[in-house]
C-alpha cells in the first residue's frame, strides 16, 4: 500500500486543502449544533427603573402620566398589579432581585453590610454566563461585594462576572459624561437615560454576533434623586398640572402609627409640601424621567427589532422600589404602605400565545421572583437557597403560583420605623414594633383590595378579629422563617426579638441605637 507524500513539495497543498476543508466543515457543524441548541434558549432583558410607584405608570390606570412603551408592553404581554418590594430601598432591594432571597438572608443593606460573594456567585447573571449566556449590565449597582479585590463589583469586567459592562459606583450622575463606562455616548445622549438606551443598542448586536443567546440588565437612575430630567422631553408635560393622590397630607395620616410619622419619610423632603407650586414642580420632574426610561425601552425595543431577535427576546420591567410622592404626608420610600412598596412589573414573552398577552394578574409577586422566573426562563434549574417564585406558570394562568402572601421588612433608619409586615391579595398587617415613652407597638391591618389608599386601620375593629388572627398567623409564620434561616451577622440577630410580637420590652432595649431624634443630631453635628 503507498501512502500520500504529505511533508515534502507539491504533495502538501492536496493533503493541507483536505485538512482546511474537513475542519471547516467541523466547525461549521459545531456552530450549526450550537445555534440549533441555543434557538430554544431566549434572550433575557431585565430592566429596573428607580423609585417608581406603580401609580405612576400609565398601564395601572394613571391618565395623568405619558408611558407608551411600558403600556405596550402590558398589553403585549403580562402585567402584575399586586407586586412588592420585600424591602422598599435600593441596596438592599437590588441584592433581593439578584440573588433571589430575602433581605435577612443576603445581609444586604445600609447601616449592615455589603453582600458576600458566595451570594453574588449565585445571582442570576452569574448563574446565566456559567451555562454559556452573554451578559452585560449597565446603570447604576447600588451595592458592594464584601472584601478586597472584589469588594466594588463596579469593575465589572475585571472580576470576570460580565461579557460587557457599563455599570457604575453608588448613585451614578444623570449627567452621561460623569460615567466614565457610558461617556462616549454623552455627545449624542448628555442624559444617561437614553444613554443607557443607545449602550443596549450596541450590547445587542455585539449580543448576537457572539452566536450565545444573551442576558442584559440596566439599572436606571432615574426617577431617583436630585430629578433631573432630560431636557429633551420637556415639551411632553408643559403646561400639565396634576391633581394631588386623594390620600395626600398631614390630615390623611392621622388614623397612621406613631412610628411611622417618626422618620425622614415623613418629617423631611419638604418639597413636596412647601407649596402647591413645589408640589407640581416635582411630581412634574418626577414624571418626565419616568418618561425618559419609558423612551430608553423604546430605543431597546427598536434595536431588538433592527437586529432581528425581537421573537426570541423576553423583556422584564419593574422598579426596586416605589416612592410616596406626598401620599399620607410621606415622601421617599422604605415604608410597607401601598405608595413605597409598590412598584410596576411586566414581563413581555414573544414567544407567548395570543391568550396570554395583554392579561392581567392579582397573584401578590416580589422582587425575590426575579432571580427564578429568569433562570427559569433560562432552563436553568432554581438553587434551593432561594426564597422567590418561578412566576412562569403564573404567567399561563392565574392559579400557576399558589402563593398566598409575602413577608415586606424594612430593617434601615431610625430605630421607631424598623418594621415587619405581610401582604395578601386582599390585605396588609403592619407590625410597628418600636416602643418608648411616646407611644407603644402597634398593629395596622388594611384591606387593601378595597382600600387602596390605607384609610382605615381596621386593627381595633371589632368586626375584622378573623381577618386579624389569620393575618397575625401569617406574620408569626415569616417570623418564624426569619429566625431559623437569617444571617447572624451584619446586625441581623437583633431582628429575632424586635419582630417578635411576644417579645417583652425589657428584652429589646438594648437594641435601641439610633433613634431618628439622634440621627437629626447626628447629621446636624456633622454639618
Amino acid at each position: 500500500m503507498s501512502y500520500p507524500t504529505v511533508f515534502c513539495g507539491a504533495g502538501i497543498r492536496p493533503y493541507l486543502a483536505f485538512l482546511l476543508f474537513i475542519t471547516a466543515a467541523i466547525a461549521m457543524a459545531q456552530k450549526k449544533e450550537g445555534s440549533s441548541e441555543n434557538a430554544g434558549r431566549p434572550n433575557i432583558i431585565f430592566l429596573l427603573s428607580d423609585d417608581q410607584t406603580s401609580v405612576a405608570t400609565g398601564c395601572y390606570g394613571n391618565d395623568q402620566v405619558k408611558t407608551p412603551n411600558m403600556d405596550q408592553l402590558a398589553k403585549e404581554g403580562v402585567l402584575f398589579l399586586n407586586h412588592y418590594n420585600t424591602t422598599s430601598i435600593c441596596m438592599a432591594s437590588r441584592a433581593n432581585i439578584l440573588t433571589g432571597m430575602y433581605e435577612y438572608k443576603t445581609g444586604c443593606n445600609f447601616m449592615h453590610g455589603d453582600l458576600a460573594v458566595d451570594k453574588f456567585e449565585n445571582s442570576y447573571p452569574v448563574l446565566l454566563k456559567e451555562a454559556g449566556y452573554f451578559t452585560g449590565f449597565a446603570g447604576k449597582v447600588g451595592f458592594v461585594l464584601e472584601g478586597g479585590d472584589s469588594e466594588k463589583i463596579e469593575d465589572g469586567l475585571p472580576v470576570g462576572y460580565f461579557d460587557k459592562w457599563g455599570g457604575g459606583p453608588e448613585q451614578t450622575e444623570y449627567e452621561t459624561a460623569k460615567n466614565p463606562t457610558i461617556a462616549e455616548y454623552s455627545k449624542e445622549y448628555p442624559h444617561s437615560t437614553r444613554a443607557y438606551g443607545a449602550w443596549a443598542g450596541d450590547f445587542i448586536k455585539e449580543a448576537k454576533s457572539s452566536g450565545k443567546p444573551f442576558c442584559m440588565s440596566i439599572s436606571f437612575k432615574a426617577p431617583h434623586l436630585p430629578f433631573t430630567p432630560d431636557p429633551f422631553f420637556d415639551g411632553v408635560y408643559a403646561g400639565q398640572t396634576y391633581n394631588k393622590p386623594e390620600n395626600y397630607g398631614a390630615e390623611n395620616a392621622t388614623h397612621l402609627s406613631p412610628q411611622a410619622k417618626s422618620g425622614r419619610q415623613y418629617n423631611s423632603y419638604n418639597f413636596w409640601r412647601e407649596s402647591e407650586a413645589s408640589y407640581q414642580e416635582a411630581i412634574t420632574k418626577y414624571n418626565q424621567l419616568i418618561h425618559g426610561v419609558d423612551y430608553a425601552i423604546g430605543m431597546i425595543r427598536k434595536s431588538l427589532a433592527e437586529q432581528g431577535v425581537d421573537k426570541n427576546t423576553i423583556i422584564i420591567f419593574t422598579s426596586d422600589n416605589g416612592y410616596s410622592c406626598g401620599a399620607h404626608n410621606l415622601a421617599g420610600k422604605v415604608l410597607p404602605y401601598e405608595e413605597a412598596s409598590r412598584s410596576p412589573f411586566i414581563i413581555y414573552d414573544p414567544r407567548a400565545p395570543q391568550s396570554q398577552r395583554g392579561i392581567k394578574r392579582k397573584t401578590v409577586t416580589a422582587n425575590i421572583d426575579m432571580a427564578p422566573t429568569i433562570l427559569s426562563y433560562a432552563g436553568l434549574e432554581i438553587p434551593e437557597n432561594m426564597d422567590g417564585e418561578n412566576l412562569v406558570p403564573l404567567m399561563a394562568k392565574e392559579s400557576g403560583v399558589e402563593r398566598d402572601h409575602i413577608a415586606l421588612t424594612n430593617m434601615w433608619g431610625n430605630d421607631e420605623i424598623q418594621a415587619m409586615s405581610v401582604v395578601t391579595e386582599a390585605y396588609k398587617y403592619i407590625y410597628w414594633q418600636y416602643t418608648d415613652e411616646h407611644m407603644q407597638p402597634t398593629e395596622e391591618l388594611f384591606h387593601i383590595s378595597e382600600d387602596k389608599l390605607e384609610m382605615h386601620n381596621l386593627a381595633k375593629d371589632d368586626a375584622y378579629k378573623t381577618e386579624l388572627a389569620q393575618m397575625r398567623k401569617l406574620y408569626d409564620g415569616q417570623y418564624k422563617r426569619l429566625v431559623n434561616e437569617g444571617i447572624k451577622a451584619n446586625d441581623y440577630e437583633k431582628y429575632a426579638i424586635l419582630f417578635n410580637r411576644n417579645a417583652p420590652e425589657s428584652a429589646k432595649k438594648q437594641y435601641r441605637k439610633l433613634t431618628y431624634k439622634k440621627m437629626i443630631e447626628k447629621s446636624r453635628n456633622k454639618n
